[in-house]
Formats: structure tokens, sequence, C-alpha cells
């Protein structure tokens, strides 16, 4: 089996081995490829794995040897799904490998929110607590995160993750579509009960019509001024201009995002100049741990095609 990995550095930047694809067959890796590199790439490929290397109707055409796509991610809009079933490449993803990493990058944005440690170990770097005529200072409001309510939107595996995070901190949580979830764990609300009653509102669910711009003004204006939104999720759950308006009039205290609508984001994206919004640029995924099981999972399932078998397949 020939194999081409058309964006390697992305899951691989270098601190982890391909080695292990050999068992497959003879591979080659490109750290970046665009749509016309892959297409000459994969001339002779009959199995590719990506990540966010697109794969369309018209590229599919244009490799008539190819016969899978491993997705190295979860999500994998980026394949022309029906394209690729009536040609016959199977596609598969990587569902579960990043929960830990996930539900840890939504606490490290919600305690930069209430503790605000960066701003303060830089203002120690710049000089301040040297100069200070008291041995502590503080900027914003230090907020201690137990007793509050968390709301978690999407209460799937990294959902449960984040509740669990939640309940070490002494917090209440409730949550939306958790009724197959343990009461003890996650109180069921509905989702205008959740904004209204959360000081924390954590977003675990997938990007879909029907969630595409779930938190939208209305519901920004039904959250209490002295809440958090956190949202370690997809970007186009928000309405961006909306957030950035509640923010910058003080609707809500503040925004820990990992993830925007559009990725990289355009310059001129409200969010990045609106006030108390912490942005991480979508790494939440990336610790080495994850991006390790990532890739195992990813030549695993390859491995299973080799042999004939199914394993993760996202097409019929």
């Amino acid at each position: 089996m020939r194999i081409v990995v058309v964006d390697g550095a992305t899951l691989n930047p270098g601190d982890l081995s391909w080695q292990s694809l050999e068992s497959c067959g003879s591979y080659e890796v490109h750290p970046h490829s665009t749509p016309e590199e892959t297409v000459v790439r994969c001339q002779q490929a009959d199995a590719v794995l990506t990540n966010k290397a697109p794969f369309t109707k018209s590229m599919l055409a244009a490799l008539p040897n190819l016969k899978y796509i491993g997705v190295t991610a979860t999500g994998y809009n980026i394949i022309d799904i029906p394209a690729a079933s009536e040609r016959g490449v199977m596609v598969t993803n990587v569902p579960t490998y990043g929960t830990s990493s996930v539900a840890q990058m939504a606490f490290a944005l919600l305690l930069e929110l209430t503790q605000h440690v960066g701003h303060h170990s830089q203002t120690v770097h710049d000089g301040r607590w040297s100069r200070s005529s008291s041995f502590a200072y503080w900027d914003s409001p230090l907020i201690e995160l137990a007793g509050l309510t968390m709301g978690i939107v999407g209460c799937g595996r990294i959902g449960q993750a984040t509740a669990r995070l939640a309940a070490a901190f002494g917090m209440i949580v409730i949550g939306h579509r958790a009724r197959s979830v343990d009461p003890a764990l996650i109180t069921p609300v509905d989702l205008d009960d959740l904004f209204a009653r959360s000081d924390v509102v954590s977003l675990h669910c997938p990007l879909t019509p029907e969630t595409t711009g779930l938190v939208s003004a209305f519901r920004l204006t039904s959250m209490k001024p002295t809440a958090f939104l956190i949202n370690t999720s997809r970007g186009g759950l928000i309405d961006e201009h909306a957030l950035a308006d509640a923010l910058n009039r003080g609707r809500i205290a503040g925004a820990g995002l990992d993830v925007l609508s559009v990725e990289p984001p355009p310059a001129d994206n409200p969010l990045l100049r609106a006030r108390n919004c912490v942005i991480t640029p979508h790494n939440a995924w990336a610790t080495q741990a994850a991006r390790r099981r990532l890739m195992q999972a990813a030549i695993d399932n390859l491995r299973i095609y080799a042999a004939g078998g199914r394993q993760n397949v996202v097409n019929p």
C-alpha cells in the first residue's frame, strides 16, 4: 500500500514519529499541501492521511487510485463524503483522543478569566511588584469557583469530563442534553434555563445547522452580567458580533475562546478587540499526549482497513 500524509506538520510538528506507518506500507509525509499539491502528490496513493487539507469532489475525481482517506481529527467536513462514497473511497476519523486535553483547556481559559494569572505574572516581570508598597496587589476581582454554577451545553465525553473538573472545584453543574448522564454529576435543564442560571457557560456541542449561532444576542442578554462564556468546541456556535458587543457593554463578564468562526481569524474579527476576551489559537486538542493518541488511532484505523476490516468509518 502506498500512503501519503498530506499535512503532517499539523499533527506532528516534529515531536512524534510516523514510523508505525511502516506496518501499513510505504509512506511519504508532507508538512503541508495546497489542493493542487495534494492532487499531484497523491496520484499513486492508495491511502492518504489528512488533518485539515480538503478532498473535494473534483480532487477525488483526479485521484483514481485512491481507496482510503484517514482524517486525523474528529471532524471530517473537509471531505466530500458523498463524492468519496460514490467512488468507493472509505473515510475514517478519530472520534476520541482529546477528551482530557480539551476539558483541561476549558478550565485553563476559565481560570485565566477568574484569576488573571497571565496578566499579573506579566506585571511582576515588568517590575511592578518590586516597586509596590504592599506585599500583594490585584487589578481585577479574583473569583472563587466553589459554589458557582457551571452550565454545560453538550454533555458528551468532553462535556462530562469538564463537568467532573467543575465538580472537583466545588461547582454546581447543570447541563443541556444531559438526560442520559448521571444526575449526580449533571442536573438536566433546558437551554434557556441554563443560560439564565449559569455563572459559567461552557460549550461542548458539534456545529450543525441547528447549533449554528446558538449563542445569540438574545441568549447573551439572558446571561448574568457576572457570567463567563467558554468555547472549546466550534466557533460557529457563537454570534461573534453579538458576543463582542455584549463584552464591550459589560452585559457579561468575559469570554474564553479556543475557536473562532474563521481560522485563522481575519484582522477585523470583533472579538480580537473585545474587552475581557481571552483567545487561544485552537490548540486545546494539541497536547503531546492527545496528539500521540490521535496518531496511533489514525494508524490503527488504516491498519484495520488494510486487513479488510472497518473501524471509525464515517461513510456508508
